[in-house]
């Protein structure tokens, strides 16, 4: 099976002649289908907000088609507080979901009127110090400890996760919140990462659910929203059945009439934090093929690295590659494709068959529209690439320049030695 990339060479080829590989690409299209799908798919409640992830891809070009779509921006660092800042998000449109958080980025979102989410039940005494008072509108992270289970398998291991608090401590932080005059409550958990399953949103919506009715019950507390989070994930393997946004809106919606509605909660909103879900299909790490090498194996260099997209060397995550212009060519070829980077891991396909690859052939890396170019670093000195937004019309747009060697040096700024640094 194969994967079908949203660029042709012939147009990747028109791109790179005035933007030279690497460069990070993204569909407009996709894009725009997506989120507007997702937001169908929870229509059914009136109050539904997605919270997209920041850190997944910080760019305001992007966030900024999302923002037309009524989405807010998830951060979780007063960086990314400023950039929701910098392209309008301000109040309800921002949710700070942090953790170990430093007690000035309380204060700083307390500034722009965002709803913070407290990852710990200490955070209470925190938040009320640096906003000399806590907010009427605050949020609580639930961990239910254990491992997290879709019938017989094992999702993933909660209890083994530092976010969140336990169902002991959030009823406590639920009481004392109350008691400091919070009058609007929420709730959030995320306990799966990438799943690719309808099964999960509404298996984590009843958990979340049953928990804010007994908490309505027992404490008397006003629970206007109920966010989800993200984990949502995609196929990256071509073998891989996508998740059904619609089948999963639907899930959701059961568990919410089932739950919510008879505890007289049907005012409730429910709000998602998406970050590879919605930007991750749509985006590519496109490389040119400058080297092989004939040893123990045979190895295609590219001129990305890891620096450029890191998934495959720090988890061994699976990145569909297609080279482009041979889309139906045999996969007839095994190779190692790697970067340059003086790390034996910095490599995005190991053992993978692909058809013959020429020098100078574009290889289109697949699902690397979130956690690629934000996770990106300069290890051996090497320099982000640029990101490029593909418009619908199919006219190409610079979203963010690459990388000088004058940035990389910037930060010896204060030194002797920096005018001597930046001359070559």
């Amino acid at each position: 099976m194969a994967k079908t990339p949203f660029v042709t060479k012939e147009k990747v080829q028109e791109i790179a002649s005035q933007y030279p590989t690497p460069f990070h690409l993204y569909d407009e299209k996709g894009i725009r289908e997506n989120v507007s799908n997702l937001k169908k798919a929870f229509s059914w409640n009136k109050g539904y907000k997605e919270y997209f992830a920041v850190k997944a891809t910080p760019n305001p070009f992007l966030i900024k088609i999302l923002q037309e779509y009524g989405c807010g921006c998830d951060c979780s660092s007063k960086t990314e507080l400023m950039l929701a800042k910098t392209i309008g998000a301000t109040g309800d449109d921002i949710m700070f979901s942090s953790n170990d958080t430093p007690v000035e980025e309380f204060k700083y979102c307390n500034g722009l009127g965002g709803i913070i989410n407290l990852d710990d039940i200490t955070h209470i005494d925190a938040v009320e110090k640096a906003c000399a008072g806590l907010p009427k509108k605050m949020s609580c992270r639930y961990n239910p400890g254990g491992l997290f289970k879709i019938t017989n398998d094992i999702m993933d291991n909660p209890g083994d996760a530092k976010y969140g608090m336990t169902t002991e401590q959030i009823y406590e932080a639920f009481r004392i919140l109350k008691e400091k005059g919070v009058e609007e409550f929420g709730i959030h958990s995320f306990l799966c990462s990438n799943t690719v399953t309808n099964e999960y949103y509404p298996l984590l919506a009843k958990i979340l659910f049953e928990l804010a009715a007994d908490l309505k019950a027992k404490l008397g507390v006003h629970i206007t929203f109920i966010n989800l989070s993200g984990g949502i994930g995609v196929a990256y393997r071509p073998d891989q059945e996508p998740n059904d946004i619609f089948a999963i809106g639907e899930g959701v919606r059961k568990a919410y009439e089932e739950i919510l509605v008879p505890a007289g909660m049907d005012d409730v909103s429910i709000y998602t934090e998406l970050g590879r879900y919605m930007l991750a299909p749509y985006g590519a790490l496109i490389t040119k093929a400058i080297h092989e090498k004939h040893t123990h194996k045979e190895y295609i260099g590219v001129d990305a690295c890891a620096a450029n997209l890191m998934r495959p060397a720090i988890y061994g995550a699976y990145h569909h590659i297609t080279v482009l212009g041979k889309e139906n060519a045999p996969c007839d070829h095994k190779y190692d494709v790697t970067g340059s980077l003086c790390e034996n891991c910095d490599k995005f396909a190991i053992d993978r068959m692909l058809p013959e690859i020429s020098m100078g052939d574009y290889l289109f890396i697949h699902d690397a529209g979130a956690h690629g170019h934000s996770m990106g670093y300069n290890y051996n000195g090497k320099l982000r690439s640029a990101e490029i937004l593909l418009k619908e019309d199919g006219s190409f747009q610079l979203i963010r320049r690459s990388e000088t060697p004058e940035d990389y040096f910037a930060t010896f700024d204060c030194f002797d030695f920096y005018d001597e640094l930046i001359k070559d």
